[in-house]
Order: structure tokens, then sequence, then C-alpha cells
């Protein structure tokens, strides 16, 4: 890992400041508010790219931090973030949600909202982050799971938990090494923050039947998102429900069943354009196994998505050949 910042190496009158600049520079804008005087301080910030994810590992004294409005019309990456702790407790707030962290637990944040975070005493801990849209939920869930806690020694946040905390170490021979890695973050990710969900969807009684039916919908698409013949008429059948009652189940989801299934096989292709073990297979190719088989009509989807074309977007922002 690269040291962005250590404090002990700054003059002690701008300790504090060269430490918003060095956050700014590896998280987002965020007006962070440490306790203890300038000179005091010992925060230390190290940060790697691993594929499509940077890994920030700090050491944080006593004090806050708020990405505010203000900040966010700033610059707004479009990022999103795991906040893991180390050592010590930290509090992560966003959405009118609190959550108190220990050793191992994590929790997700939105950096296009605004968020908190504040610690009594030294911490450490890894941050994770990468872009909202490589994650495989829809944007109404992402929104209720921000801030919460999830437990870093039970079922699949126990297993996310301890890869996070060795990623600082990890070494990485081969650029495919770090983009299979990132991809294996993301999706213990989807399955640890859906697995939270469920939890919260259980606790609330809020037309348990549909969203239950939304899950295995979403399944559904997932394992069968390569089949070009995917389609609401297919998915409806599947469920036994009309085509009509399918786009009523995804009306509270801000998208519908076409739209969804569009986006996920865009994102996959994405990262495989992104993967340099997948360096030699054909654009054209990497399409069709995402269930989008005609070329020019994928070139158009990727194009309008990304603002670029597929291939052009693989040679600007893929690792080298391996």
């Amino acid at each position: 890992m690269s040291l962005v910042f250590r404090a002990d190496e700054e003059p002690a009158a701008s300790r504090v400041e060269r430490l918003r600049h060095a956050v700014g520079d590896t998280v987002a804008p965020i007006d962070v508010r440490p306790s203890l005087d300038d000179g005091e301080i010992a925060d230390r910030i190290l940060m790697k790219e691993i594929g499509s994810l940077r890994v920030v590992a700090a050491t944080l004294s006593p004090g806050s931090a708020l990405r505010t409005p203000r900040l966010i019309r700033r610059s707004d990456p479009e990022l999103c973030k795991i906040d893991l702790v180390v050592r010590g407790r930290l509090v992560v707030e966003q959405g009118g949600r609190e959550a108190s962290l220990g050793p191992g637990d994590f929790a997700f944040v939105d950096l296009s909202r605004p968020c908190g975070w504040s610690n009594a005493s030294m911490s450490q801990g890894v941050a994770v982050m990468f872009p909202r849209s490589m994650l495989r939920l829809p944007p109404r869930d992402l929104t209720r799971l921000t801030a919460l806690r999830i437990p870093g020694d039970e079922g699949t946040g126990a297993l996310l938990s301890a890869l996070v905390r060795q990623l600082p170490q990890h070494v990485e021979h081969q650029a495919a090494d770090g983009a299979r890695l990132g991809g294996a973050v993301l999706d213990l990710l989807s399955v640890a923050m859906a697995a939270r969900l469920g939890e919260d969807v259980r606790r609330v009684p809020l037309e348990p039947r549909q969203r239950a039916l939304l899950a295995d919908v979403y399944a559904f698409i997932e394992r069968r998102l390569g089949d070009p013949e995917l389609t609401p008429a297919v998915i409806a059948a599947a469920h036994h429900i009309s085509v009509r009652y399918l786009y009523k189940l995804f009306e509270p989801e801000g998208t519908t069943v076409s739209e969804w299934i569009r986006r996920r096989r865009l994102e996959s292709c994405r990262r495989d354009l992104l993967d340099p073990s997948l360096a030699h297979r054909p654009v054209g190719a990497i399409a069709a196994r995402w269930g989008l088989p005609n070329a020019a009509h994928f070139s158009r989807l990727f194009r309008d998505a990304y603002d670029v074309p597929p291939g052009r977007y693989r040679l600007e922002r893929a690792g080298p050949v391996v």
C-alpha cells in the first residue's frame, strides 16, 4: 500500500488541513473534525487499488467527520463504501440511522448522500470504495441498507469481514488477480447486504409475500442473465404470475423488470471488459455471454449507459493483457 498521510511527518500547525486534503484525495471531500489539537493527532492513511476497488487502511484519532450537501455538490464521484472496524469503535450515520461498529463489524455508506462518522477514541479500520453501479442490488434497497450494522462474526458478513481485513496485505502479482479479487468482494458484499435486508423485512411485516416473491425474481434473473430469451413473460410464467403483476412488483423499486435486466447485463459486460484475463475475448463474445448477441444493439446500449462504445471503454480503462 502507498502511504498517503502520516500525521507525525507533517508540521503540527497544519496537520488537520493536510489530513482533510488526504481524505479528499483518497475518499471524497469530507469535513474532518478531530477532537484533539493539530499537534496531537496521530492519523495515518494508506491506499491501494485492487481491481475496481479502492482500499484505504486508516488509523483515526478521536473526532468526527461529515459529508455535507455542500461537499456533495462540489464533488460527487457516485461512489459507495463500506467501513470496517479493525480496532476500537466507530459510529456511522446516514439516512436517519446510526450504526455503532465494533471490531470486525462493517456498514455500508452512499457517498452521494449526506453522512457522518465519529469515534470517541483511537481506532483502526479499512474502507473499501467502489462505483455504486457495481452492486447487484436495486437502488431502493441500497437506500434502506445505509448505516446498518452488519456483524462481522456470523454468516456471509464474517466471510466478507475476514477478506476485507486482509486486503491491505494483498500482494497483486497480476492485474487479473486484482480484478477477480475485487469481483469476489463485491459479490460477497451483495449477498451480505441482501441477507441484512431480509432480516429487516422479516421484522417489518409489510407485504411479506410480495417482498419474498421479488427476492425470488431477482435470483431467477441472476441465474438466467446470459439467456437472450429471458423476458418479462418468461419470468412471470416461471413464478406463476401475470406480466402485469410482475411490473407492479417492480414499481416501488424505481425501475422496471426490463430495465433491471438490461442494467444487470450491461454491468456484467462492463466488469468483463475490465478484467485483464478476458482481454483476448472479443467484445461481441462478452456481450453474447450476457444475453446480448446483437453486437450493434449492444454497442448502442453500452454507449447510452457509459457514454463511450464498449471497445473504447476497454482500451481506456482495462488493465494490461496478461
